[in-house]
């Protein structure tokens, strides 16, 4: 075969960084039938050349000098797995700017400067590819600009943090509390040393922002995304979930009705036999709903080393096939529409509440009245367990206002009788 030849650089040779250059380096010989093109890694950018040498058997790639990249005409793939903001998004801009086709894995950018980035890379007919920006080996990015291009989805929601997806399971198969199974989560490599940005929710906000944008055709940015994480979830929540047939699951959740766009992440009892209940340790599911094509799930790893390198380099293989045929930037920006979002006062849920309150006559008629008061409709209330003067009440809303709810929760904390609001989750619903 004649084939043409098309250079790369990679941006970073961290764990990802390692993993893709292994993938790309085992994929060579097949990559020409593939893609028609035969790939040329020619240059490895990092901080550290002596480190970075050390990794790898061709030294002779490592540099410490971007410029060298950007003045390479023969580059005309860079493959950008620094992560964070900077330096990424400066040569993110140097390499669009210069004609050069962009992959990246870099959830923190595309949440934040998505629009910007894709403006510059259609100005530039450039391709702009980041599939492993949300969910590691999972297929979504491309699923949701092609082959779902036909639907008006109207939900997009999945579990897409493999850290707390490991240690909800811990909490739900082994009773463990939250602090054990993050400790284990820790020692066996799953969490990082600071996991604010894991159990807090906010790695999962940057991918939901990344999955609404393209979902719904409109621009969805990390700081349109609430997010709640998991640290207050309790052995006991997971206890009374498992009561009500349901697990807790830390859910990515966007919804659309056409008009408005609700975007959030948040621990959610999901019932057993919706799909995502099966989902544990790190893997990761998206699961979508769309005129078309009804229900569909996603499921594979979420991170790792060769997981994540998967996602890569098969943006790798498609910017090589539009080279070869000349048609980059077939597909740049899809957000052609203006949807506003919908402030979290206004989205509705079904809500489990769990309280402790004093043991007497009374109790349970004045935390109705505070519900009536707010139309706040409840499905039902369970008296659970007494200890001593004490007793917990378990409360089931049907699908009302989170606004109405919150003040509803607010009000009973402020009742005489009220020791302790224990726990406030969504309930997942069609």
């Amino acid at each position: 075969m004649e084939n043409r030849k098309i250079g790369a650089a990679l941006l970073g040779l961290g764990t990802v960084g390692l993993g893709t250059y292994k993938v790309l380096k085992a994929q060579k010989d097949e990559m020409p039938y593939k893609t028609g093109a035969e790939l040329e890694l020619r240059k490895i950018l990092v901080r550290n050349k002596a480190k970075a040498a050390a990794k790898i058997d061709e030294p002779e790639l490592i540099t410490d000098c971007f410029d060298e990249i950007i003045q390479d005409e023969k580059i005309e793939i860079v493959i950008e797995l620094i992560g964070g903001i900077e330096p990424a998004r400066t040569y993110i801009e140097a390499a669009l700017r210069a004609g050069k086709h962009v992959v990246t894995a870099n959830k923190d950018l595309i949440a934040s400067d998505h629009g910007r980035l894709m403006d510059l890379a259609r100005e530039k007919q450039c391709d702009l590819m980041f599939e492993a920006a949300v969910a590691g080996a999972i297929p979504v990015i491309a699923p949701l600009k092609h082959s779902l291009a036909a639907n008006h989805l109207s939900e997009v929601m999945g579990i897409v943090n493999g850290t707390t997806n490991f240690i909800l399971t811990k909490m739900s198969q082994e009773g463990m509390e939250f602090a054990e199974a993050l400790a284990l989560a820790t020692e066996l490599g799953y969490a990082e040393a600071d996991p604010t940005a894991d159990v807090e929710g906010l790695d999962a906000a940057r991918k939901v922002a990344i999955m609404a944008s393209i979902a719904f055709n409109s621009r969805v940015s990390f700081e349109d995304v609430a997010s709640e994480g998991i640290t207050k979830i309790t052995a006991n929540d997971i206890r009374y979930a498992k009561e009500m047939g349901c697990c807790i699951k830390l859910i990515s959740m966007a919804h659309s009705d056409g008009t408005a766009i609700e975007a959030y992440v948040a621990p959610m009892l999901i019932p057993q036999d919706h799909p995502l209940a099966s989902v544990n340790d790190s893997y990761n599911a998206v699961f979508v709903r769309g005129d078309a094509v009804d229900d569909a799930m996603f499921l594979g790893r979420g991170a790792g080393e060769l997981p994540t390198a998967s996602a890569v380099a098969g943006d790798v293989f498609d910017v090589a096939r539009n080279i070869v045929h000349g048609c980059n930037g077939r597909i740049s920006c899809t957000c052609f529409k203006h949807l506003p979002m919908m402030a979290m006062e206004d989205v509705h849920s079904k809500y489990f509440l769990r309280v402790e309150v004093e043991d007497r006559i009374g109790v349970l008629a004045e935390m109705a009245n505070v519900f009536a008061e707010l139309k706040v409709s409840v499905e039902q209330i369970i008296q659970k367990q007494k200890k001593g003067d004490s007793t917990e009440i378990v409360v089931i809303t049907d699908k009302v206002r989170e606004g109405d709810f919150k003040e509803a929760v607010k009000r009973i904390s402020e009742k005489n009788a009220t020791r302790e609001i224990r726990s406030t989750i969504r309930v997942y619903t069609v």
